[in-house]
């Protein structure tokens, strides 16, 4: 008796019908389970304030290093301003008000990441015997108060600009008087009109008000 070819093919027909379909049909559900799943956060960029700190070479330097080199300076943690005292980066397009990245932050608030590199400037400006932060247990006769008034990135110029402000307090420990005061303005324009411009706009001018704020400290700090 010969085989049913037509029942045959019939059968084979049906099966791979049935195999599509049911692939098909799989395929759909995986779909519409992975749109169920909830979507991947936004990345969010982190940015760092690490001015390069060089060795400082200003006349006032060179002719006081030595005579002042018995003083301890105590660096204070820096205070901020109200608006500045977060993480988020600040930018403006209008006076009055402060407006902040909504991907993009700095890695610490900005007044916490000046204070290491305070202390290293003017270390390594060779003007004091040493340069320590307010929680060292060294014992200081001068110490270092600083207040970040701003660190903003401008709009409302083109191209946009970071502006960078910091006031400076030189007190005598012993007699608890302000020796010298100052107040230092940076202003560096940005490279590209986003956050990453700002970050490297900040960067710039923090490293001439650095090498301002050193000449200030050794220039102030009396002869012991």
């Amino acid at each position: 008796m010969k085989p049913n070819n037509t029942a045959s093919h019939a059968r084979r027909g049906f099966f791979a019908r049935f195999a599509a379909f049911a692939s098909a049909l799989a395929m759909s559900l995986l779909g519409g389970c992975s749109s169920l799943l909830p979507p991947p956060p936004p990345v969010e960029n982190i940015y760092l304030l690490e001015a390069r700190v060089a060795p400082a070479s200003t006349p006032d330097l060179a002719r006081s290093a030595q005579q002042k080199r018995a003083q301890v300076l105590a660096v204070s943690m820096p205070r901020a301003r109200a608006g500045f005292d977060t993480a988020q980066m600040v930018w403006v397009n209008q006076e009055h008000g402060l407006k902040v990245y909504s991907r993009n932050r700095w890695a610490d608030t900005p007044a916490r990441m000046l204070a290491p590199l305070l202390a290293q400037t003017l270390e390594r400006s060779g003007a004091f015997h040493a340069v320590v932060q307010t929680s060292s247990a060294v014992s200081a006769t001068l110490r270092l108060d600083t207040e970040l008034i701003r660190l903003q990135q401008d709009f409302s110029v083109r191209p946009s600009r970071v502006q960078l402000t910091l006031g400076a307090q030189l007190i005598d420990i012993g007699t608890r008087q302000v020796i010298a005061s100052a107040e230092f303005d940076e202003t560096e324009n940005a490279a590209s009109e986003d956050a990453y411009g700002g970050v490297r706009a900040a960067n710039l001018a923090l490293e001439r008000l650095l090498a301002r704020l050193s000449a200030f400290c050794a220039k102030h700090a009396p002869r012991p």
